[in-house]
């Protein structure tokens, strides 16, 4: 197999605040793999949080080594024991998986078991902002069509995050809203604000507290008004497994956990527990989130719009733009690039 990688900018839209930083920007790597003829495609993005920029990406990927693989099934076999970063090993199978299902003639979903093409609505964030925008923003997705928003919070003032719920609610009384501090809260502002959050609608709450004391989570989870959904505290299948009916979800990024395989792992592991699963993503392409995508019918929540966040998207094929990320019956991951990027320097 010969593989090549290239290192892109993606620009926003806007800019995307949360509660530790504000994004304009994220460098992402596209992997090739090629065999016979036939080339699949993964995407890796940076992420100042888990301390990978792109150099040290290109270099982790290269790591692996593919050319020494006479084929992508014997390399998938390996992937697990190759002890690379979990955003590595899911680029690294995105692409072997789209390279196996065009060669085979069949989307991904079909690989891993599931038949017809996929369909799922998926929430649209707004960040930490002012209220008029966040009021116009959530006019505009629920016109748009997107059923579900997810808020960030977080600001330092709590008060704030209350009146942005609020507003977009105002604004938009039918869609489902999510929260997502990003671990700002202490555990008395969480059971301070959950019960406010509660009366407002709010559907579910994602990482309430700073990640690092999944017991404290657990007893938060115990008590909250609304479902705690865990999401820095859940990165591997052993913290999954620490925290599987303590907690009401698990946000699952195949960035986070390793692909899709690790991710179909931890839905076997939370199945019957109480704990249900959120598919979740970091901002990238069309090419990076369409894995997550063949896997929306395991999810009770999908929050796959990385993609939509984006001011240009260099790939297609997953939809997104009226509220409702979907598979197809092409072949791979069923993505193809549209958009002509320049390699970063």
């Amino acid at each position: 197999m010969k593989a090549r990688l290239r290192t892109v900018r993606l620009e926003l839209a806007e800019p995307l605040r949360i509660s530790r930083s504000t994004m304009t920007a994220r460098d992402a790597v596209w992997l090739g793999v090629e065999h016979d003829g036939v080339t699949g495609y993964g995407e890796a993005v940076s992420s100042v949080y888990y301390g990978l920029d792109a150099d040290t990406l290109v270099r982790l990927i290269s790591a692996v080594g593919l050319e020494r693989f006479a084929d992508p099934e014997s390399a998938l076999e390996a992937l697990p024991s190759l002890a690379a970063p979990p955003a590595v090993t899911a680029a690294v199978e995105s692409a072997l998986l789209d390279l196996v299902g065009k060669r085979d003639g069949v989307p991904v979903h079909r690989l891993l078991g599931t038949p017809a093409p996929l369909g799922a609505a998926t929430a649209r964030t707004i960040g930490i902002t002012s209220l008029a925008h966040a009021a116009g923003e959530a006019r505009r997705l629920a016109a748009s069509g997107f059923g579900v928003v997810k808020v960030k919070a977080g600001s330092s003032d709590a008060e704030d995050d209350v009146e942005r719920v609020r507003v977009i609610r105002d604004a938009a009384p039918r869609v489902r809203l999510l929260l997502d501090p990003n671990g700002a809260w202490s555990v008395a502002e969480a059971e301070r604000l959950l019960p406010r959050f509660a009366e407002l609608g709010v559907e579910a709450v994602e990482q309430p507290l700073p990640p690092g004391d999944p017991d404290a989570l657990g007893a938060l989870a115990e008590k909250s008004p609304l479902p705690v959904i865990a999401d820095e505290d859940a990165v591997s299948v052993e913290d999954v497994r620490r925290l599987a009916g303590r907690v009401h979800g698990v946000n699952v990024k195949l960035a986070k956990c390793g692909g899709v395989r690790a991710a179909l792992r931890i839905a076997e592991l939370i199945e019957g527990s109480g704990t249900e699963l959120m598919l979740g993503c970091l901002t990238a392409s069309s090419l990076g989130i369409a894995p997550a995508v063949h896997l929306a019918d395991r999810a009770r929540w999908v929050d796959l719009d990385g993609h939509l966040l984006l001011a240009h998207d260099p790939w297609t094929g997953i939809g997104g733009a009226d509220g409702t990320v979907s598979t197809s019956s092409r072949p791979g991951l069923g993505v193809e690039e549209v958009t002509a990027y320049e390699d970063v320097a």
